[in-house]
């Protein structure tokens, strides 16, 4: 059945509205977007959302911007969506926000599009006052002004389209100066409802009224928490919260999750926002607000290490919640926050064998409560550890698992700090190197443990020697056995005949290797020096090498002091201490490497030019009086220093918080 476009007859000089839209597709130019049009045009009331996703390629450019046919498509798509008898109209709307939103982009937007877009403002304002509610609300997706939007929020009654229109209320006027008339009208609406409404609304009220006033979210967290907290509103969040480009309604837990960043420029309270949640779901059993409060308390502790102290008690005692993903939540918490939660240890050891997980998540309660043991320091976790680490690699190359927080920590990240036990570890990880009835070990990350192990690791010989015959693991294996020092002496001959890529940086790490193992030290030096004399351009090659050799390596400084004064970024911070461990003389290498601290004062993320500065300043033994001050201010300051957002984010604040300490403790 054919399109009966609202607004036009059937009949009339032009013909059928159906031929006017067909006689104007002729202005569309893309032969896709004209198809997908007259598609849409014949199937009338049986077009659906299919139908119309041609469309948004065609019209919709990946690039940005909006082109001619955009142009010309938008009084047919418009007039199709205000169709009653029209199907897919709310993918047509959905449409039609893409372009206004492209419109309003960086991209080169066609020159008629503005002038058609304000031609087609008396259908915009009917599709806010359709009859079909869902249709309504795609509309508020649209930029149709604060005006219309507060002219319909007098009229509309249903409930399901009250609270998003009042959320775009909130949008339309963001930006706007304080003063002006739209703000005024808006501010009275929302001030209103917070004081009439029912409580879900008066939780979008807060939303709306944060889009232009972002105190307002602080002034009212009591009765966010109220609402959020009472579990028999639950139900009513699903029935009403929508959001437009959303299909389905919000749950409450997703709501939670929408309210807590209106509270990110305000860390204190956005985690007391997060420890009432949690407090009153453990106080009344609702595990669903349990789990999305524990969400967004991570969220604040991954970046504020003050969180901490208010968290870690909760954490504790939720550690015997009845609820799997609340444990699981729980187990982890208390595993990043390491020695701190040493008091629970008891708890986390009854946990070892609970299977429970979380929707979406990698692990178990038990695989969490084991790595808070290890992190704690407790040996109860090392039971059957690397068994478990190893795990998801079997059968597979590699692991997989969700982004974010929680999930369980790499193989290296839990092992690298347990060289102390090393003695009890180490059967299992040669068993795993050897592949002892194991497919696809991850031989590569088990080979930078032992390296971080260094001497203690030497148990490993044989099984890290074996693999200097696989081209693969060759030169980590060569790593792991100069970190092993002279217990691994016998494996100079192996290591000289390793098997590794023919290439001459590969053939300089071998004797450099060599020599570290006992071999002479002459040829080693002459080979890494040559090198270094021939290097062309600013590649990294030997300089990372010949500071080793310390003095020795004095006929070479002058390279090496070439790169500290001219190389770029990456390889000053190499040649550095090369240079000093080579002259003695503590300049410029000091001043160079301080450079690379200054950042980090201004929150820039380069933590890892950071961390590696650090350890060469200790290794050289002083600091400027200036540099000291800006790294008591850095330790001082309630930021987690490191760019991940996961886990490894605790693991690199510790890290280099570690290392600030040592630097700071230099005479």
């Amino acid at each position: 059945m054919g399109a009966q476009v609202a607004g036009a007859g059937p009949g009339g000089p032009g013909g059928t509205a159906a031929d006017r839209l067909g006689a104007m597709l002729g202005q569309v130019q893309d032969k896709e977007a004209r198809r997908a049009l007259k598609r849409v045009l014949r199937r009338g009331g049986e077009a659906a959302e299919e139908d119309c996703h041609p469309l948004f390629v065609s019209l919709v450019r990946g690039t940005g911007g909006l082109t001619s046919d955009a142009t010309a498509a938008l009084p047919v798509v418009l007039a199709l969506a205000c169709d009653p008898g029209m199907g897919a109209r709310v993918a047509l709307v959905e449409l039609v926000a893409c372009l206004a939103r492209a419109a309003a982009g960086p991209g080169p937007v066609d020159a008629g599009w503005r002038e058609a877009w304000r031609s087609q403002r008396p259908r915009l304002r009917a599709l806010l006052a359709d009859p079909r509610p869902e249709v309504r609300r795609e509309t508020l997706s649209l930029p149709v002004g604060a005006d219309a939007l507060l002219e319909r929020w007098h009229t509309e009654t249903d409930p399901a389209v009250r609270l998003p229109l009042l959320l775009a209320l909130g949008t339309a006027v963001a930006g706007e100066p304080a003063g002006a008339g739209a703000v005024d009208r808006v501010r009275a609406v929302v001030r209103e409802v917070l004081r009439t409404g029912d409580p879900v609304l008066r939780v979008a009220a807060v939303h709306a009224w944060a889009s232009f006033d972002p105190r307002v979210p602080v002034r009212e967290l009591d009765l966010l928490v109220e609402v959020l907290s009472d579990a028999s509103s639950r139900p009513l969040f699903e029935a009403v919260w929508y959001a437009p480009d959303v299909e389905g309604a919000f749950t409450r837990e997703e709501v939670v999750s929408w309210t807590a960043p209106l509270f990110e420029d305000e860390p204190g309270t956005a985690l007391s926002f997060v420890v009432r949640l949690i407090e009153a779901a453990h106080r009344t059993g609702d595990a669903p607000l349990c789990r999305a409060a524990l969400d967004e308390a991570w969220c604040v502790l991954v970046v504020r290490p003050s969180a901490a102290p208010a968290l870690l008690p909760l954490a504790g005692a939720l550690l015997r919640d009845p609820d799997d993903g609340v444990r699981f939540r729980a187990a982890h918490l208390l595993a990043v926050l390491g020695p701190r939660s040493a008091e629970y240890a008891d708890e986390l050891a009854a946990l070892l064998d609970d299977p429970g997980g979380a929707e979406f998540l990698e692990g178990t309660v038990g695989d969490h409560a084991r790595w808070a043991l290890t992190r704690i320091g407790d040996p109860r976790g090392l039971q059957g550890l690397v068994e478990r680490l190893c795990a998801p690699y079997q059968g597979h190359y590699s692991r997989s698992y969700v982004m974010g927080d929680p999930r369980l920590p790499e193989i290296e990240d839990v092992l690298t700090p347990l060289g102390a036990h090393a003695d009890a570890l180490l059967p299992a990880v040669r068993a795993q190197l050897r592949g002892d009835g194991v497919d696809r070990a991850p031989v590569g990350r088990l080979l930078q443990v032992l390296t971080a192990w260094g001497p203690a690791a030497a148990p490993a010989l044989p099984e890290v020697v074996a693999l200097l015959g696989d081209s693969r693991w060759s030169l980590s294996a060569v790593d792991v056995l100069v970190a092993m020092g002279p217990a691994a002496s016998s494996a100079a001959d192996a290591v000289r005949g390793c098997v590794a890529l023919d290439h001459p940086g590969n053939r300089i790490k071998v004797a450099w290797a060599v020599w570290r193992l006992g071999g002479d030290r002459d040829t080693a030096l002459r080979l890494i020096g040559e090198a270094l004399l021939a290097e062309e351009g600013w590649v990294y090659g030997p300089v990372g090498l010949v500071g080793d050799f310390g003095p020795a390596a004095a006929p070479y400084a002058g390279p090496v002091r070439h790169a500290v004064e001219h190389g770029p970024d990456w390889l000053r911070l190499r040649a550095a201490p090369a240079l000093w461990s080579i002259t003695g003389e503590r300049e410029p290498s000091v001043s160079v490497l301080e450079e690379y601290l200054v950042p980090l004062a201004d929150a820039d993320d380069s933590y890892g030019c950071f961390v590696d500065a650090l350890r060469a300043l200790a290794g050289i033994g002083t600091v400027s009086p200036g540099t000291r001050d800006l790294l008591r201010a850095v330790r001082e300051s309630d930021r987690r220093l490191s760019s991940y957002r996961d886990y490894r984010a605790f693991l690199r604040d510790e890290e280099i918080r570690a290392a600030i300490e040592d630097v700071l403790a230099l005479p």
